[in-house]
């Protein structure tokens, strides 16, 4: 499991994007800090509160080489990835995907709410219309 933590700043909150790459394929969440955080903070985080992080669904991912990288290959990987370009388009989409895959979850759910509503609104009618009808 290769599990990668990105920070960057995304008017007006401090962002965290987690990118895990397994066997079942490519996962990403997407953690709101609110500010800055410091190196404590994000380690605390990761103790503590890190089962309860929900990843979106894995998504196929490339074959992943698990392979010595020469050290200033991997220090110009780092600064790649530490530049303030953002998140990568990866992320972005799964991030997106899980975003309307829980809007889908809530419309569906404020439906089912307001149709149960409806129906026991039209319930209560009909009962007041027997009421009415009995003559009580």
């Amino acid at each position: 499991m290769n599990i990668q933590l990105t920070v960057f700043f995304e008017a007006p909150f401090w962002v965290g994007v987690f990118e895990r790459h397994n066997d079942t394929g490519y996962e990403v969440c997407k953690v709101v800090f609110g500010a800055e955080p410091k190196d404590y903070d994000i380690y605390d985080m990761i103790k503590n509160r890190f089962d309860c992080i929900r990843f979106s669904e894995p998504v196929d991912s490339d074959q992943i080489c698990l392979r010595k990288i020469n050290p200033k290959r991997q220090q110009r990987e780092i600064r790649k990835a530490v530049s303030p370009s953002g998140v990568g388009t990866k992320a972005q989409e799964a991030l997106k995907r899980q975003y309307e895959e829980n809007k889908a979850q809530r419309k569906l759910q404020a439906k089912k709410n307001h149709e149960a509503e409806k129906q026991r609104q039209f319930e209560l009618r009909q009962q007041k219309k027997k009421k009415k009808k009995k003559g009580h």
